[in-house]
């Protein structure tokens, strides 16, 4: 059975927090989309809804699309762990599809526990394999510390006796800081001061944030670090370093302290980096003992016009 419900996902997410990636919760979903402009699709099954796909839905040029919010690592399907058999949960993921918008375009970068894409493919949808990097924390504190690459641990030590670490609560300033790194390549923030203050506030408000940075002696920041949670994981969420200061090593030593601070003081499975596909911060995540994990970005184009417009434009 469908049901399309709003107020049905917010009960279903106060029922299952401790289950649902942080990304997935109706308060994150309205600090990043805003109240009125993200939906859900749901399935029941024997009377309990077992499956959700949030959307997010967006206007441009005349055309509709269901995008992916800012902040936001992953969105599509989402099965209940341990609801249904296998054919179930593919009949349920065809069930969800069928209930979106009908759009010109729908992209979604989906959760880990998202296998399976055929149901989709028999739907028309296109799917590439991108990759995270995760850390199991269930070692002790000096086993992880010891479980790093030898030169980063140098660099680390190396740091820790110049720069200050302490967490901090001014949203502006890590604003301004990670700001610097899009700069120093060359690109726009991707979000405005406010997102990000609406997003802190939201993450805030539920205790589920760390901000934190790394300071020399006359009190020059040199980088920023930015954790979120769920119940599961860690999030090495955001991040940012001063270009004048680029070399000192602060970015390693917040990832470790990041990395300490999940283990020490939150107890939680695994550190997740948040992926990338550059092999430069793959080469990095791996030398923090990470390992790489597979996860489907998935779309579909109901629009000639615009599968043509979007392909130039990543081209």
């Amino acid at each position: 059975m469908a049901i399309t419900n709003r107020n049905t996902y917010r009960t279903f997410c106060s029922d299952h927090a401790g289950l649902l990636p942080v990304f997935y919760n109706d308060w994150y979903l309205d600090a990043v989309c805003g109240h009125d402009k993200w939906g859900t699709a749901l399935v029941e099954n024997d009377n309990q809804v077992v499956g959700i796909w949030p959307w997010f839905q967006k206007k441009r040029f005349g055309f509709t699309y269901l995008a992916m919010p800012l902040f936001t690592k992953f969105m599509g399907p989402w099965i209940l762990p341990g609801a249904g058999d296998h054919r179930q949960r593919l009949r349920w993921i065809q069930q969800l599809s069928e209930q979106l918008p009908k759009v010109d375009c729908i992209k979604a970068d989906c959760h880990y526990q998202f296998a399976n894409w055929l149901p989709l493919y028999w739907q028309g949808f296109r799917q590439t394999t991108r990759y995270s990097y995760q850390l199991d924390l269930s070692r002790e504190v000096d086993d992880l510390y010891k479980g790093l690459n030898r030169n980063m641990r140098r660099n680390i030590k190396s740091a820790s006796r110049e720069l200050e670490v302490r967490p901090f609560d001014d949203p502006e300033l890590f604003y301004r800081i990670n700001s610097l790194s899009f700069r120093r390549q060359g690109l726009a923030t991707p979000y405005s001061l406010a997102d990000f203050q609406r997003h802190d506030a939201a993450l805030r408000q539920k205790e589920a944030r760390h901000m934190y940075l790394a300071r020399d002696a006359a009190g020059n920041v040199h980088s920023v670090a930015y954790l979120i949670w769920d119940q599961q994981s860690v999030y090495y969420h955001l991040s940012g370093d001063d270009p004048a200061h680029r070399n000192s090593g602060s970015g390693m030593l917040l990832i470790w302290e990041g990395i300490r601070y999940a283990k020490e003081n939150l107890g939680l499975a695994t550190f997740d980096f948040e992926g990338s596909m550059m092999k430069a911060v793959g080469a990095i995540r791996r030398q923090f003992g990470a390992k790489p994990l597979p996860y489907s970005r998935i779309w579909k184009y109901d629009s000639h016009l615009y599968a043509m417009i979007d392909q130039i434009r990543n081209s």
